[in-house]
């Protein structure tokens, strides 16, 4: 049998019939109310023009037995409603979520102006979403002395939507923008119980944002602990009673006041158009972190007499800007420190590269005992001098002396010429006489016979002519002692003029040589008359010398280690023999130089200069007497001059590797320009020296072959010449740039 529902039938269609009728609902038909009773609780249903219908939202429904009962209201009603399959109602929202709050935290950014410190700041608030009514309202965590107005940004309202209406729970996500009234305002996070409610409506929220710091935050000085914070006042009680505070810009001042690390840089002026390498000085105050920027103006530059390039202030990395009252100010982090400068670095300064190439002994020590980070050692940063063309020197003219002459060729205010007294001391009283005769001479003239003494000591000459029987002419004095010249060649007279067989001009005379005398003869032979010394005298001499005028042995060697390679060769320790004034030869020099040199294997290194110069500290004897001096020598000139030539090829490997590793680490596109030039060589990815040479000159850098045999030697000691892996080559030539430093 079929079944019918209710809902389905046309109960019209029913004939009007006993037992048929069906009961109606009466029809209302009187005036609407304003107020209803909607499951039990009272509310207002009509609508205005001032209000809304009020919001309902779906409950579950709670079944009232007593009037319904368990079998529910008939189906035989006009209007049945099932009660017993209906599971949710509708009830107002102000009442069912009543303090049902979402919390969402945000953050928005101001515009500062007129300050320093900072051109903008983050203004963190707390979003406030209440369900019952969908208002919403906007406050802020008031902060003392802040001058802002704080507290409530925005009373509680219905915000406008993203696009048209309301806003509505569902715009509302962490990571998302909200635009109101002009402001954006960046989610960041939200409580727990509104992460729930969203859960169970089926939205999950993302994971919180963390805050972001301004300029002023960062500014703060952040206490942790229970104590209270710092205030003026409380410095100042503290101060009253006799304590006070740690202040570490003074403690910093305090300690290093007046404390300067000063360091020796250049930079190359490529604005110019002549190119120019310009040396400076880099001062930083270790009392307040400032630098000091100061050029050192070398003789004759043309420059106007103004060292300061840049004033005492903090120095910012990088180029030089123009900065106002308005900007923010700098971060420590951004400032220049005592980590950016280092031997061989080049930190941008003032939008300049400049290349440190040395430091002086404090700043030295203060790196090796302070900061436990030795500085390296002076790099040579000279450039070759340049060959300037000289005008002839005018010919002399007789008046005066040749010194005195030169003196107003050489300066627009001559002066007096200086004596060389050494040469004076060493040639003192030394004359060298030599015969001649006239040169073509008449018939008469030709017996004549003139001495020529040349005086070492000034190279002045001076001509007399001997007395002889029978001459008939008056003979002496024929040139007055004075500097003359030599009309032959235009130069100065020299000691090689004399020689017999040459031919001399003096005063429109020709003289030819014809001999000299026997002290002339051995003087040249020898060269010049051997003057001995006491060696064992002079070995103490020199050591009390080396005492008196210098309290440290150190400072000593380094007076005469004029390379400072730390060893002194045959010519060093001749240069200190010449400045107690002993001209002594080489092989004495060699027998001294043996006393000091303990190894015997030709150069004196630091411990063998302080034993020899130094009494020992304990001794078994009493007085003790040093050993004699051995004047046998034996083989130890070969290798003293093995030692020389070692030290000189070392260093013109150490000169070639500097000079072509600065080349291509200074300069970063040289680089690349001689991987071109090599590409263009050849076709493959060997080279020989030769085609370095000639890729070096293509870019204008000019290089001698033994230099870059000597710069190829060292980066592969075990290679061909022939072929150079030029890849390898430009790389090993940059890695290795720093193991040979230049001396300032």
């Amino acid at each position: 049998m079929m079944s019918m529902s209710a809902e389905g039938l046309d109960l019209s269609a029913i004939p009007n019939l006993p037992g048929f009728a069906v009961k109606g609902k009466k029809k209302n038909y009187g005036r609407s109310q304003g107020f209803a009773l909607v499951n039990g609780v009272r509310i207002e249903q009509s609508e205005g023009g001032n209000f809304e219908k009020p919001k309902f939202v779906k409950v579950p429904l709670n079944l009232d037995v007593k009037r319904t009962g368990s079998i529910g209201l008939s189906t035989a009603q006009e209007e049945y409603i099932d009660y017993m399959g209906v599971k949710e109602t509708e009830a107002p929202a102000w009442d069912v979520l009543d303090r049902h709050v979402l919390r969402f935290y945000g953050q928005f950014q101001e515009a500062v102006v007129e300050a320093n410190l900072e051109n903008h700041r983050i203004r963190h608030c707390v979003i406030m979403y209440y369900l019952e009514d969908d208002t919403c309202h906007i406050t802020e965590k008031k902060t003392d002395n802040s001058g802002m107005p704080q507290g409530q940004l925005l009373r509680r309202h219905r915000f406008p939507g993203p696009t048209d209406g309301y806003l509505s729970w569902q715009d509302l996500a962490v990571g998302s923008e909200l635009h109101i009234y002009g402001r954006v305002i960046q989610v960041l996070d939200c409580d727990d119980w509104t992460r729930q409610y969203y859960a169970a409506m089926g939205i999950e929220q993302d994971g919180p944002i963390p805050n972001e710091e301004d300029a002023f935050v960062q500014s703060q000085v952040k206490r942790s602990g229970p104590h209270q914070p710092r205030t003026y006042e409380k410095v100042y009680r503290e101060v009253n009673i006799g304590g006070g505070h740690i202040n570490a810009d003074m403690q910093q001042f305090m300690e290093w006041d007046r404390k300067v690390c000063r360091f020796y840089a250049v930079f190359d002026d490529l604005g110019l158009p002549q190119f120019e390498r310009r040396p400076f000085e880099i001062l930083f105050f270790l009392a307040d972190d400032t630098v000091e920027i100061r050029e050192k103006y070398p003789l004759n530059c043309g420059r106007d007499p103004f060292p300061i390039y840049f004033r005492r202030g903090k120095l910012k990395r990088g180029k030089a800007e123009v900065r106002g009252p308005l900007d923010r100010h700098l971060k420590k982090d951004e400032m220049v420190s005592l980590d950016d400068f280092e031997i061989g670095a080049s930190p941008e300064l003032l939008g300049q590269r400049f290349f440190i190439y040395d430091a002086d002994d404090f700043t030295r020590q203060y790196f090796a005992m302070e900061l436990k980070r030795p500085l390296g050692e002076p790099q040579d940063v000279r450039l070759p001098e340049r060959t300037v063309p000289r005008p002839q020197t005018p010919p002399y003219t007789g008046y005066g002396s040749w010194d005195d002459s030169m003196g107003s060729v050489h300066a627009i205010m001559p002066k007096p010429p200086k004596k060389d007294f050494v040469k004076l001391f060493t040639n003192e009283g030394k004359i060298l006489r030599f015969t001649a005769q006239l040169y073509g001479a008449k018939q008469e003239d030709i017996d004549r016979l003139f001495i020529f003494n040349f005086h070492l000591f000034d190279d002045t000459l001076s001509i007399h002519e001997p007395p002889q029987r029978n001459l008939g002419i008056m003979t002496g004095k024929f040139l007055e002692k004075n500097i003359h010249l030599n009309q032959a060649n235009g130069k100065l007279f020299q000691v090689s003029d004399f020689l017999p067989g040459n031919v001399v001009k003096v005063y429109n005379r020709e003289f030819e040589m014809v001999d000299m005398d026997e002290y002339t003869r051995q003087y040249l032979e020898n060269g010049g008359v051997k003057r001995y010394f006491d060696l064992e005298a002079v070995l103490q001499k020199i050591r009390e010398g080396m005492r008196q005028q210098y309290p440290l042995v150190r400072d000593i060697f380094r007076k005469f280690d004029s390379d400072k390679d730390g060893v002194l060769t045959m010519v060093e320790f001749k240069q200190a023999l010449a400045k107690w004034k002993f001209d002594v030869t080489d092989e004495e020099a060699l027998i001294i130089m043996q006393s000091f040199d303990a190894r015997k294997d030709g150069q004196i290194s630091y411990n063998e200069f302080c034993d020899a110069l130094m009494d020992e500290d304990y001794t078994q004897v009493m007085m003790k007497q040093r050993a004699p001096l051995d004047e046998n020598i034996g083989d130890y000139p070969a290798r003293a001059k093995s030692r020389l030539e070692e030290r000189e090829e070392t260093e013109k490997v150490r000169a070639a590797v500097r000079a072509i590793g600065s080349v291509v680490y200074e300069h970063s596109t040289t680089f690349l320009r001689l991987m071109k030039e090599f590409s263009h060589l050849t076709h493959e990815t060997t080279v020989n020296c030769q085609q370095i040479v000639q890729a070096l000159g293509d870019l204008g850098k000019t290089f001698s072959l033994p230099d870059v045999q000597r710069c190829v030697t060292y980066l592969f000691p075990d290679g061909d010449l022939e072929k150079i892996e030029y890849v390898a080559f430009l790389k090993n030539l940059v890695t290795s740039f720093h193991d040979f430093s230049g001396k300032r």
